[in-house]
């Protein structure tokens, strides 16, 4: 089992940023990737960027392309995510994962509880 543990989440007005952080432990050997997904509830999950453990590959949706990144802390099993110049559609549940290397939820088999960004006009 893996345990991932989301923070840093809040409220922000548009056009500024924040930054999330997602802490794993537990058997994170078994995954080779971390990634950050997003869900307003009753719509579908959403792919935002992924990491690869090993060598830091990154992948964005093209909607936070040139907007977000997403880093890794190898040392403290901790995954980052910087938003910057934040969107009123950015507003939603924001989700870690751990699993493989994709930006299919199907590949990513363990999930935080989640953290609320909200950005305001």
């Amino acid at each position: 089992q893996v345990q991932l543990v989301e923070s840093g989440g809040g409220l922000v007005q548009a056009g500024g940023s924040l930054r999330l952080s997602c802490v794993a432990s537990g058997r994170t050997f078994s995954t080779t990737a971390m990634g950050w997904f997003r869900q307003t509830p009753g719509k579908k999950r959403q792919f935002v960027a992924t990491i690869r453990w090993s060598d830091g590959n990154t992948y964005y949706a093209d909607s936070v392309k040139g907007r977000f990144t997403i880093s890794r802390d190898n040392a403290k099993n901790t995954v980052y995510l910087q938003m910057n110049s934040l969107k009123t559609e950015d507003t939603t549940v924001y989700y870690c994962a751990a699993g493989q290397y994709s930006d299919n939820e199907r590949e990513y088999y363990f999930w935080g509880q989640g953290t609320q960004v909200t950005v305001s006009s």
